[in-house]
């Protein structure tokens, strides 16, 4: 059995952002950390790989500049039932592969100390003394932490720390080339979202993102629901997009995204979870800007741990669901509610109906220059404007 002072199972960001913000913080016992990866990197990962500014500032936090192919954003088109919204900015998201940006930061991790291991498939978690026993197909290791960053399936959340309570939403998505489509926002640097579905039952969205595939425009297509949603029901809205743009069908791929609750379990002891096993963004179903911050807050609490020889991770619990993460995320789900609801209509109307909660839900969403940081009354304040100036975003009515 190998012993180590901390197993990090799964390498996306979650977990390779726990590696890079533990070697930053305690780099001898990043030196005893082991990142465990099922793959080897590149690895192929479904998601549309929106890095929104947040995310951008949190690994500039962390010393780690991306490098890795993109297709920036500067604009939106957003429709709701009646109306469409324009929204033009700057550096609105940037639009990556997975592929490139997960084995951008696991390698990053493995250049501070932290010993990244590929092709190791956990098997197996349990409890062992006064820490976890994690098998893979190849050997076995124990820690008195585990960190568990293996995505919505999450092994280690299933073995030791129970049920997730938030709900799991459905992706399907699809990569067309520009060539064949007569859509023009990879050109003007735009993402499109449709919301014109939400009346008619589906919670959530189509969108349209502009990407590059091995360095050819494409268009990535794809649809997000809250449950109840059938298999069916996301296919005809995904070709309901793909016809939007004058695409033909395409070959699809389907994801499941854990999303966050009110009484979502994020720790256990010796054990924390981190990203898409503890759960992300209920309302868009974004994860990589909060898989980063996770895995600051897992970082710290690691070494708060060892600091202390406590092993229940009640801090942890305290840093998410009472820190900014699990405000933001409280706040999607609110957002999730109204605009996913029975009054979806009006809601969607009244938001599209006011620029300054436009310009101001997109900084804070984006986390732009602290917005998301910000109080209810702060936001109320601005909106009906006092205090501090309207972000740099223009937006008008169609």
């Amino acid at each position: 059995m190998e012993r180590r002072d901390v197993i990090i199972v799964g390498s996306g960001p979650a977990g390779a952002a726990t590696a890079l913000a533990l070697a930053t913080r305690d780099p001898a016992r990043a030196a005893r950390t082991v990142l465990l990866e099922k793959a080897r990197h590149p690895r192929d990962k479904t998601c549309a790989g929106g890095v929104i500014p947040k995310a951008t500032a949190l690994l500039d936090a962390l010393g780690v500049r991306l490098a890795v192919p993109e297709a920036r954003v500067d604009a939106a088109a957003v429709a709701v039932p009646g109306a469409t919204v324009r929204i033009a900015g700057a550096n609105l998201c940037r639009v990556v592969r997975r592929r490139d940006l997960d084995a951008a930061l696991a390698w990053a991790a493995r250049d501070r100390g932290v010993e990244l291991r590929e092709e190791e498939r956990v098997v197996h978690v349990a409890r062992e003394g006064r820490g976890v026993r994690v098998e893979t197909a190849r050997r076995t290791y124990w820690a008195p932490v585990v960190v568990g960053a293996d995505g919505s399936g999450s092994v280690v959340r299933r073995a030791l720390v129970g049920a997730p309570r938030g709900a799991v939403a459905r992706a399907v998505m699809a990569d067309v080339p520009i060539a064949a489509t007569r859509w023009d926002g990879h050109a003007a640097r735009r993402y499109d979202f449709d919301f014109t579905s939400c009346p008619g039952g589906l919670r959530g969205y189509r969108w349209t993102f502009p990407c590059l595939v091995g360095g050819t425009p494409h268009a990535n297509v794809g649809v997000y629901a809250l449950p109840p949603v059938a298999g069916a029901r996301l296919q005809a809205e995904l070709a309901r997009e793909l016809e939007r743009i004058g695409a033909c069908a395409a070959g699809w791929k389907a994801f499941p995204i854990q999303t966050f609750g009110a009484r979502t379990r994020v720790a256990a002891p010796h054990v924390l979870l981190a990203g898409d096993a503890a759960g992300v963004d209920p309302l868009m179903g974004e994860g990589i800007s909060f898989a980063i911050e996770y895995g600051l807050c897992a970082a710290d609490a690691v070494v708060d741990a060892f600091a202390r020889d406590a092993w229940d991770f009640t801090g942890y619990v305290r840093a998410v669901h009472g820190g900014a993460i699990g405000r933001k995320l409280r706040r999607l789900g609110l957002g999730a509610r109204l605009f996913y609801g029975r009054h979806a209509r009006a809601w969607l109307r009244l938001a599209a109906a006011s620029r300054r909660a436009q310009a101001i839900g997109l900084a804070w969403y984006n986390g732009v220059d602290g917005w998301d940081e910000r109080g209810a009354l702060g936001a109320l304040a601005s909106l009906a404007g006092i205090g501090r100036p309207l972000p740099a975003v223009r937006a008008e009515v169609a």
